[in-house]
C-alpha cells in the first residue's frame, strides 16, 4: 500500500463530491484523523449502531444493569475504564439538521449528506457506492446483522443505493445480486411474500447461500457458503417480549447470537471482514414510548457491544465503531417521589407496552385490560387512565411514525412513568449529536467531533482500502 497514493485518491474522492454537493462536501481524510496514520492497519471492521439512541437510553441502560446486575453496561465501561477513544457526529442530512435512518446511514455508506428518505442517492438521482461495495470488491468479506427488518434503512444504507428506504422488496433484489456474505434479521415478506410471486428464498439458494429461518439452523450454518438468515416477517420481537416467551426464546436468535454468528463464519477469511450490528428496535420503542422496550433492546445491544469487544481483544486486528445514527424522543429518568424504586420496578415486567396493547381485544373489558396490566407489568392504572386507554381502540387515531396499529402508545406512555419514572420529550427523532466510540487499531486517530460523511473516508483509511471505485 502507498500511502501518498491513498492519500490522493481519498481527497480527490472529497473534492469530487462538492461538484455534485457544494455545501455537503466532504472533508479530505487529513483533516478528520488525528495523527499521521501511525496506528496498525485494521483488518476488520464491526460498525455498531443502536438507532435512535439518545443519551438518556444509554443512560437508563447503564443505570438498570447497575440496580440489577451490580455492574454497569459494556459500553458505559469503555468509558469508565478508558479503554475507547469517545467524541460525539453530527448526523445532519443533506435536507435537514433532523436527519432519518436512510440519510444517516448513508452518510457512512456513501461519504455524501443526501436528503431524508433516499439510500446514497443524490438531488438529480447520482448514485454513491456504498462502503461494503468497496469493501466487498476490495476482497474483504462483509454483512449485516439487525433487529429490524434486513430490508430496512440503516443496514442498506451501507449495502445499496436507492431512491427510496421504502423499496424493501427491491433492496431484497439487489442483495441477491451483490452476494453480501452474512445478512441476518427479519423482513421475510420482502423475500417469500411478494407481490410479484418471486420466492428470493429459492433464488438465493440456487445461488449458493445457506437460508436459515430460526435460531437451530443459524447456528449449525457453516462458513463456507454465504448465510441469509430472516427469522420474522417484519421486525424481530423486541427482546423483553422474547425473553418471557417459550416459542420465541427458542426459535429467533438475540442480537448478541446473530453478531457472535456472523463473526464466526467470516472471521477466518484471510482479507478481513466488515460487519455492521443494529439495534434497530431501540428507534421503534423509542417512537412508541415504550420504556420497558426502550430499556431491553438496548440491553440487548449492550450485549451485543460485549461480543465484538471480546472478539476484538483477542483478534488484535480488528476496529469496533459504536454509535447511534440520531436521537429519538430523548427519554430519561425523572426526579419524583420514590424514583428509583419506580425504576427498580421495571426489573419484573414481562412484557413491552406493545404487547400489551397489540395483544388486547379491542372488544374487550377495562377490567380485562387491568388484570392484563398488573399481570404483565404488575402496575395497576387507575380507572379514568384505563377507561380513556380503551376508549381509543374505538377512536384508531395515530400517534407516532411506527404506531401501525393505530394504538394508544403515548397515552399508555403518560401513565406509565408515574410507575417508572421514565418519561419522553417527544415520539419522534432529534437533532441530537450522537455518541461515538471506537476501540481497536485506528481507534487512536479519530477526533472528538466528527461530521458523519468523514465516517465513510475515516474507515476506508484505516483499513488501508484505497477509495477507488
Amino acid at each position: 500500500m502507498r500511502r501518498r497514493q491513498f492519500f490522493r485518491n481519498t481527497a480527490l474522492s472529497a473534492l469530487g463530491a462538492s461538484f455534485i454537493l457544494p455545501a455537503q462536501a466532504c472533508t479530505p481524510t487529513q483533516s478528520i484523523i488525528n495523527g499521521q496514520s501511525k496506528g496498525k492497519k485494521a483488518k476488520n471492521i464491526i460498525f455498531m449502531v443502536s438507532d435512535g439512541m439518545s443519551s438518556g437510553t444509554l443512560n437508563m441502560a447503564d443505570v438498570f444493569r447497575f440496580k440489577k446486575e451490580g455492574k454497569g453496561s459494556h459500553w458505559l465501561d469503555l468509558y469508565r475504564n478508558q479503554r475507547v477513544n469517545r467524541g460525539l457526529m453530527d448526523m445532519a442530512s443533506a435536507s435537514s439538521i433532523i436527519t432519518d435512518s436512510a440519510a444517516a446511514s448513508s452518510s457512512w455508506g456513501g461519504g455524501v449528506r443526501v436528503k431524508n428518505g433516499r439510500l446514497n442517492t443524490g438531488p438529480n438521482g447520482e448514485e454513491y457506492m456504498p462502503i461494503w461495495q468497496k469493501f466487498k470488491r476490495s476482497g474483504k468479506k462483509v454483512g449485516c446483522v439487525t433487529t429490524v427488518q434486513i430490508t430496512h434503512a440503516t443496514p442498506a444504507g451501507f449495502c445499496v443505493s436507492s431512491k427510496s428506504r421504502g423499496e424493501q422488496a427491491e433492496i431484497a433484489e439487489k442483495y441477491l445480486g451483490l452476494k453480501f456474505d452474512v445478512m441476518m434479521g427479519g423482513g421475510s415478506k420482502y423475500f417469500n411474500d411478494r407481490k410479484d410471486g418471486r420466492n428470493l428464498f429459492d433464488e438465493f439458494r440456487s445461488s449458493g447461500y445457506q437460508v436459515v429461518q430460526n435460531q437451530t439452523e443459524m447456528n449449525t450454518a457453516n462458513s463456507v457458503n454465504p448465510m441469509l438468515g430472516v427469522f420474522e416477517k417484519d421486525g424481530l420481537p423486541y427482546e423483553l417480549d422474547r425473553l418471557n416467551d417459550e416459542t420465541l426464546l427458542n426459535t429467533v436468535p438475540s442480537l448478541a447470537n446473530m453478531t457472535q454468528k456472523a463473526i464466526d463464519l467470516m472471521k477466518n477469511h484471510p482479507k478481513g471482514f466488515c460487519l455492521q450490528v443494529e439495534g434497530g428496535k431501540v428507534d421503534w420503542a423509542a417512537h412508541a414510548n415504550d420504556a420497558p422496550a426502550l430499556i431491553h433492546d438496548q440491553v440487548a445491544f449492550d450485549d451485543a457491544i460485549k461480543v465484538a469487544i471480546d472478539f476484538a481483544e483477542k483478534d488484535g486486528n480488528t476496529l469496533i465503531v459504536i454509535t447511534s445514527d440520531h436521537g429519538n424522543a430523548n427519554p430519561g429518568l425523572y426526579y419524583g417521589e420514590k424514583a428509583d424504586q419506580k425504576f427498580e420496578t421495571l426489573f419484573q415486567y414481562k412484557h413491552t407496552n406493545e404487547w400489551i396493547l397489540v395483544g388486547f381485544d379491542k372488544n374487550g373489558t377495562e377490567a380485562q385490560f387491568t388484570d392484563r396490566i398488573k399481570e404483565n407489568q404488575g402496575c395497576s392504572f387507575s380507572s379514568e387512565q384505563v377507561k380513556t386507554i380503551v376508549q381509543r381502540y374505538a377512536d384508531q387515531k395515530s400517534e407516532g411514525v411506527y404506531n401501525a396499529y393505530k394504538l394508544p402508545f403515548k397515552e399508555y406512555a403518560e401513565y406509565l412513568k408515574e410507575h417508572t419514572s421514565v418519561a419522553f420529550g417527544g415520539m419522534e427523532h432529534s437533532a441530537d449529536y450522537t455518541e461515538l466510540a471506537m476501540f481497536g487499531p485506528g481507534s487512536e486517530r479519530m477526533k472528538p467531533f466528527m461530521r458523519n460523511t468523514d465516517m465513510h473516508y475515516f474507515l476506508l483509511e484505516v483499513a488501508e482500502v484505497e477509495n477507488k471505485f
